[in-house]
Order: structure tokens, then sequence, then C-alpha cells
């Protein structure tokens, strides 16, 4: 064992990718309906690791921390942006107040205890269950006029204070918000998220639907007053259905032909479930050929940056563009600005929307080179737009001003964050750059933040023992303090103040204390997925708000 443990203490690579491994398997373990989550798993795992006196370079954290901050950033940017419409404002100013409940709250506890900015910050970041706050906070500790002795104390007592925290105040969050929380505003949550549903015209459902609207189906052609005419010719007789080909005797003939289709022939047709039902009493009985219908077709986004097809109406387009193939593309969906809109025929295309096609892949390529430039998904991230975004929020991060003599600025992690943010904007809004997978994302996300994490507890884990001997009791109470007012000052608010829906309302405040696990507590409890209506806004302005509060903490208790 010791041949192991000097080996980890230099090589400090061996001991990251140790507590990262210790750190996603005991974290990702259920007890029950209960799991601990990776990053206080991973943060408690450093600390233990650390008691080897293994010191993790500030270089490499600051890299994962800011790899995290933007890909969160970039994550919630759309729906951050989209937010700030009006319609939001009530959402913006539940989420605001409930936040600054929080922050108060963990300030006067932390004055009560006597509290240092090493302490009161983990407890910010652990009562109100906020990954980010911990790490601005651990990032601007330096920032704040203390001596550098002092500094690097208080910096080894947040790690300590969050990994302490976390655990109790989410496992309180999760259970307070799914079971308790109904009981006090009086509903039964399934039945009034049932009856929501309805009143919205949706249904809960998980994984891939179903239904699909646009299929294809292989029919004989049986009726002889069809027999004869072209393919677009028999069109007009589908009630929204078309025909894309069809089999003449051995030979399959592609519908942009011009030849005759004669009776018995089998004909492929692509519509709606709805179409295709009418199709079977029009044409004939369906019957399978699964030669025939084995053509490659595709739905792709396509961007318009083509001048001519700005202006366009959605009529005009599936006349003049989606019909000159002689079989018709489908538009599925048009989306501007990130947001889907309604498709009425009286809908003009304009600049920079997306336009999703399902169709024959070559036809669906042709029509992209003549509307715009296609989005098809990629595993390639563009790399250079992430480098360029962290550089310029971390520059402007660098800029600071005095207040009381103590030099302050956004730092470059609070700059990063706000980068990311514009980035994933300008990428849901001009969807021909900047393009980053979801799993690259989730790697610079996750494991950005868990790098980070693990530095912490590392750097942080000689201290621990001390740390909960002198400090753990208390930290627990305060803690659950922290955790319980602002869910109780989020649900009054929002049943009195705001007047949500419940379903909403216990989304709403998931959202705004961040907490990811909470909502699928919600969601279970509910039955239902409609508690994410009012998850995502609170939860993106939320964690920016938090992530502040890292520096904010810092700053009152110092």
């Amino acid at each position: 064992m010791e041949l192991l443990f000097d080996a980890l203490r230099h090589h400090t690579e061996l001991a990251l990718f140790l507590t990262l491994a210790v750190g996603y398997w005991f974290g990702d373990l259920k007890f029950g309906s209960f799991s601990l989550g990776v990053v206080p798993s991973t943060l408690i795992a450093g600390l233990i690791v650390g008691q080897l006196g293994i010191k993790m370079p500030d270089v490499l954290q600051q890299t994962f921390f800011l790899s995290f901050l933007f890909a969160v950033g970039y994550s919630v940017g759309p729906q951050f942006f989209a937010s700030l419409k009006k319609d939001a404002l009530p959402q913006v100013a539940f989420t605001l107040i409930v936040c600054a409940s929080g922050f108060a709250t963990a300030w006067m506890a932390a004055k009560v205890m006597g509290y240092g900015p090493g302490l009161a910050a983990g407890l910010v970041a652990g009562g109100l269950t906020n990954s980010g706050t911990i790490g601005v906070a651990a990032a601007n500790i330096g920032q704040v006029g203390l001596d550098a002795a002092r500094s690097a104390a208080e910096a080894s007592l947040i790690g300590i204070a969050y990994a302490v925290t976390l655990p109790f105040s989410g496992i309180f969050t999760a259970w307070f918000l799914s079971s308790a929380a109904p009981k006090f505003l009086r509903v039964d949550l399934p039945k009034v998220s049932k009856e929501l549903e309805a009143k919205m015209g949706t249904h809960a459902a998980t994984g891939e639907l179903a239904y699909q609207p646009v299929v294809a189906r292989a029919y004989r052609l049986a009726n002889a007053t069809l027999v004869g005419r072209t393919p677009r010719e028999l069109n007009g007789a589908l009630q929204g259905a078309v025909v894309t080909r069809f089999r003449q005797g051995n030979t399959i003939v592609d519908a942009a032909a011009q030849s005759v289709i004669p009776q018995g022939a089998t004909l492929v047709l692509s519509g709606s479930p709805h179409a295709l039902f009418a199709a079977n009493e029009t044409i004939g009985p369906e019957v399978e050929d699964n030669e025939l219908l084995a053509y490659p077709a595709e739905e792709l986004d396509i961007v318009v940056t083509n001048k001519k097809a700005v202006g366009r109406t959605v009529q005009e387009l599936e006349q003049h563009e989606l019909g000159r193939y002689g079989r018709r593309l489908f538009l599925m969906r048009v989306t501007r600005g990130g947001q889907p809109i309604a498709t009425t025929p009286d809908v003009r295309i304009e600049h920079w929307d997306v336009l999703t096609i399902r169709g024959d892949r070559k036809n669906v390529d042709d029509l992209a080179k003549s509307l715009g430039t296609p989005d098809r998904p990629s595993s390639k991230s563009d790399v250079a737009f992430l480098g360029v975004g962290i550089v310029i929020g971390g520059l402007v991060g660098l800029i600071t001003f005095e207040v009381g003599g103590v030099p302050l600025g956004l730092s470059t992690g609070v700059g990063t964050l706000l980068a990311g943010l514009m980035c994933g904007y300008l990428r849901s809004k001009y969807r021909t750059f900047g393009g980053i997978p979801a799993p690259a994302l989730w790697v610079f996300n996750n494991v950005g933040l868990s790098g980070f994490i693990a530095g912490i507890g590392l750097n942080a884990g000689p201290g621990l023992v001390s740390g909960l001997e002198t400090y753990g009791v208390g930290l627990v109470i305060s803690g659950l303090v922290v955790t319980f007012v602002p869910l109780m000052v989020g649900l009054l608010l929002g049943k009195y103040v705001f007047k949500f829906h419940p379903t909403i309302l216990l989304g709403a405040v998931a959202g705004a204390r961040t907490f990811t696990p909470a909502l699928g507590a919600i969601q279970q409890a509910a039955q239902s997925t409609l508690p994410a209506v009012g998850y995502t806004l609170p939860y993106a302005l939320g964690r920016i708000i938090l992530a502040i509060f890292g520096i904010a903490i810092l700053l009152v208790t110092k």
C-alpha cells in the first residue's frame, strides 16, 4: 500500500483520476430512490485521498473550472435570454427573491455561528445545493483583501463546509418538495398535474414517442378510376399523402418520373397517419414490400441563409420548393431564435430561421443547397468557438475596479460563465457555427466540475478531520436552516403572491434551488413531466445568481 501511496503523492494526475473514479462510482449508487450524486461524492473522495498530502496544481483546477462554467452558460444561454421576455418576469422575480432569501439566511447563520468567509461560502454552496457557488468562491478567495496565510486557511474550509452540508441539504430538499410540500399546499399532486396536462393539451411521456407525424407505407393500386395517372396526378386524390415511388413489375420507379401507374402497381405513400388511413380506402389494401420501402430518408435542419428564400410564406415554400421534386418534402417545424413557431400557411420565413425538412435524402440535400446551410448532427465540436469564448470571457472578467480600496472584478470564472451564455444564445440563433454536441458538452460540464471539485477535496483533505471535529454538527444544523428557509419562502411566494399552479410551482422552487435531483423526485410524485415547465427558467437564472453569491458571501464575511 505504501508503494501505491507514494505513486499517488508523486503523480497528482493519478490521484485525480482515482478521485474521479471513486466519486462517479459511489455517486451513481442508489440507496432506495436516493443517490448521493457525483459532485458531493467526488468531493468526499477527494477529501479522503487528500489525507495522503496530495496537492493539485492551481492551473489544472482552473482549466477544469473554466470548462465547466462555459458549458453551463452554453447550455442555458437560449433559455436565459428567452427568459428576458416580458411574460417571464414573474418567474424571474420569483427566482431572485428565493435566491436572495437563501443568501440572507446563510449570511445570518454565518454571523450567529461566527463563520469566516471559507465556512460561509461552503455553507451557501451546500445549503443552497449549488456546486457552481463553491467553484466561484474557491477561485476568488484570494481576491478579497485577506493575507496569504488566511486565504489559504479559509480556502481549505470551503470544501469541508460544502462536503458536510450538501448531502443533508440535498436529501432534505428532494424529500420536502416531493412529499411534504404537496401536503403543505393541500393538493393531490398527481390529480392536479393530470388536470393541467389536459388543459395544456399535453401528456406525460418518457423516451421516444410511438407517434410519428410522417410515415411511409406500401399500398396496392386496386381503384380502377386511378389507373393510368402519373404520381403527380395521383397526389391530388390522396388528401395529404403523396406517392414517393412505385413498383411496376420488377422495376422500382421514382415518383419524379412521368410514367403512368398501371393496375396492381405497389405504391409507397408518405404522409400523416390520418392521410394514410384514408388512402387505404382510396388506393387499395396495404401490403408488405420491404425492398420498395428501403429507400434512404432523412429529417434535416436547414438554416435559411439564401436571400431568395427570405420573405416567402410557408404556403409558397411548400408549393414551389418542397413540391418541385415530384414528391412532396415535408416541413416538420420552423424554429426561430431557438424557439419553435406556428407553421401556418401565411407565416413568412425569415433569415436564420431553421426549417426541419423530412423526405428522400437526395432531395433534402438539394433543397438545403437552395435554401441555405444544412445543420446535421455531428460528433465534432467547434473548439475554436469554445476557446475564443473562454478567452474573451476571461479577459472581460479580469477588468477590475476598486471599492473601499479592494480591487474587485467579475473574475475569469464569472466572465467565462457570461461568455458561455452569449455563445449558447448565438448558437441557438445562428446555427451555422459554434456547435458542441451534447456528449462533448456533458464532458465539459460534468468532468470539468468534477475535476475542479476533486482538486478542492485533494487540497483540503489534510484539514478534514480537524474541521469535522470543530464544525461538523453546527454546519449540519446551519445547512438545514439555509435549505429550509428559501424552500418555504418559495412555496408561500408562489402560492399567495404569484399564484403559480402547484405543479409548476414545485418545479420552479427546485429550479431556483438549482437542484436537479429534486425535479426528478417531484416528477415521480406528480406522475408527470410538467414540473419541468416551471424548472427551466429559474434553473437557468439561479445557476448564475448562486454562482455570483460565491463572491458576495466572501465580501460580507471577510
